[in-house]
């Protein structure tokens, strides 16, 4: 691995001058780096980031994926991080004109990086600095504690996908509010709907009482004005705003992880302190992740869409344009069945612009149901390029995907839903139109998601964990949750239940694609390394 030679460099400052233009933002220091297939094969499993701790499951995915290359020779184009600088991989055989498109790609992934709120969390360090110093620190306590430590972090990373991502993100928004922001968050969302559980019509009614003072008024001037008169009313708000402050001042409880970290009395001897630190890296990198797990779909849109919109204009290119296609193409396709993000992500946010730009994303728009009218509309605001970078600032993908897959974009680029049956004639497997509604199809893709269990937790009057999933609609993987609960056990260092819902069994009506699931509720508990499973009796049905 080396860095890309002085030539190459100059194309990607050009690259970065004409982004720049066009209105894309990012720091102007990024590191590029010239690696090999084979070095790609090593870095993917720990997420492209070079100094990121070693564990053994890391090398098991760099077998599999060396075995498959083997097999399917690949040759990815380009692979870019969110460190500070922005660093990113390419192949040594790109021509030039390649790395033209490649270096407008990485720019928009690195705008997108360090302009969406979702990531806003990882803007202020270096990732790869702090990965280095903590694969330092697990290498050492490897060498002293040996297979215990990964032990630790096996049983660390099976609950890594319920850190508190949006709790992260909320308390970066709350050290930055001043006290009189922190008192309106308090009075509207804690003290009027959890201590004094106003009635909806008075909550309304304070909010109307609030938005008054602050449009006669400037917004702080209007706050503390509202909160004298608050004071007057409630003698006791500002004593109970205090101690809502010296408590944390959020109302949230910590993720399952660090509750684990902070309350387990196992983890809080002094001989296995040093697990915590493990479980805080474990932690700590997930929730890097986080954030590119729930944007996928826009932030490869983006970088597709901007590289297609900012390689045509380039006069670098030129004779290379059907090069460009053939490559495009390959990247753009839109999937008959199944899902290609980058098809997908690029072809919202041009539908997107163009929506705006003829004002099609107003209620007046809205409101038109004659198909030759809805066809006609057009007021030429030509807002669609400030929208595009207004939405690429402020959604994730489900966002993303519930406001802009409509009908009208379903129809327009002749969308479905696919099914998949038996043709027992020809024995085999055939696919077919399931459906064409954008409400059928949005469900599709929001089902593909990234989207966690949400999981609460409580003690019983023994001490023991008991673990409740919040059910919405689909049951945890059986085949992870013996494992899962045995990392908890020993982690807690004591018994640990967990209530769930799971299938009982399912009926499906003759020539009928609708199906009823019997659901029931069930409860494990791992104690002494021995799971058990019973069922209380609670049971209800669905339709899909």
């Amino acid at each position: 691995m080396e860095l890309i030679d002085q030539h190459t460099k100059k194309i990607m400052e050009g690259c970065k001058d004409r982004a720049r233009e066009a209105g894309l933002r990012f720091y102007n220091e990024t590191l590029e780096y010239i690696v090999t297939n084979r070095d790609l094969l090593k870095l993917t499993p720990k997420g492209m980031i070079p100094t990121m701790f070693d564990y053994w499951v890391q090398d098991v995915e760099v077998l599999r994926e060396a075995g498959r290359y083997e097999l399917y020779p690949t040759n990815p184009f380009e692979t870019v991080i969110n460190t500070r600088p922005a660093i990113s991989f390419y192949n040594d055989n790109n021509p030039d004109w390649l790395n033209v498109m490649i270096f407008y790609h990485v720019l928009a992934h690195i705008d997108f990086f360090q302009n969406n709120i979702f990531f806003k969390h990882t803007w202020e360090f270096d990732f790869t600095g702090e990965a280095l110093a903590d694969k330092r620190m697990i290498a050492r306590l490897r060498s002293e504690k040996g297979r215990w430590l990964d032990y630790v972090i096996e049983f660390s990373r099976g609950i890594d996908n319920l850190v508190g991502y949006y709790q992260e993100l909320s308390l970066l928004d709350r050290q930055k509010k001043e006290k009189w922001q922190l008192k309106v968050d308090y009075y509207f969302d804690v003290f009027l709907q959890k201590e004094l559980k106003a009635h909806v019509r008075d909550y309304l009614k304070e909010i109307d009482a609030y938005n008054e003072l602050i449009r006669e008024k400037d917004h702080k001037q209007g706050a503390q004005d509202f909160f004298a008169r608050v004071s007057r009313t409630h003698p006791d708000f500002d004593e109970k705003f205090k101690k809502f402050k010296e408590k944390g001042g959020d109302g949230v409880r910590p993720d399952l992880l660090r509750f684990i970290m902070d309350s387990s009395d196992f983890l809080n001897k002094s001989g296995n302190r040093w697990m915590k630190s493990v479980m805080e890296v474990v932690r700590k990198t997930s929730l890097f992740f986080q954030p590119q797990m729930r944007t996928k779909i826009m932030n490869e849109g983006w970088a597709t869409f901007w590289h297609e919109e900012l390689f045509l204009r380039d006069e670098r290119i030129k004779g290379h344009e059907i090069d460009f296609s053939r490559v495009h193409s390959r990247v753009a396709s839109l999937s008959r069945v199944g899902m290609n993000p980058y098809a997908l992500g690029t072809r919202l946010f041009q539908y997107i612009r163009e929506m705006a730009d003829r004002g099609r994303l107003d209620l007046e728009f809205e409101k038109i149901l004659n198909i030759e009218q809805r066809n006609a509309f057009d007021h030429k605001q030509g807002t669609g390029l400030a929208g595009i970078y207004k939405i690429r600032e402020t959604m994730s993908d489900s966002l993303f995907l519930k406001q802009f897959v409509t009908q009208d974009f379903v129809d327009r680029f002749d969308l479905f839903v696919a099914g998949k049956r038996l043709n027992r004639g020809k024995r085999s497997w055939e696919y077919y139109v399931k459906s064409r509604k954008a409400e059928d199809f949005r469900r599709m893709l929001l089902d593909s998601l990234y989207h966690p269990p949400a999981m609460n937790y409580a003690l019983d009057k023994n001490g023991n964990l008991k673990l409740t999933h919040q059910f919405e609609g689909r049951p945890l993987v059986k085949d992870f949750i013996k494992n899962t609960m045995l990392g908890i056990e020993y982690l807690w260092g004591g018994p640990v239940k967990l209530k769930t819902h799971e299938v009982r069994h399912v009926d499906k009506k003759d020539n009928s694609s609708q199906k009823q699931v019997h659901w029931e509720e069930v409860v494990y508990t791992m104690k002494d390394r021995s799971l058990s499973r019973v069922t209380t009796g609670e049971a209800w049905k669905t339709r899909i």
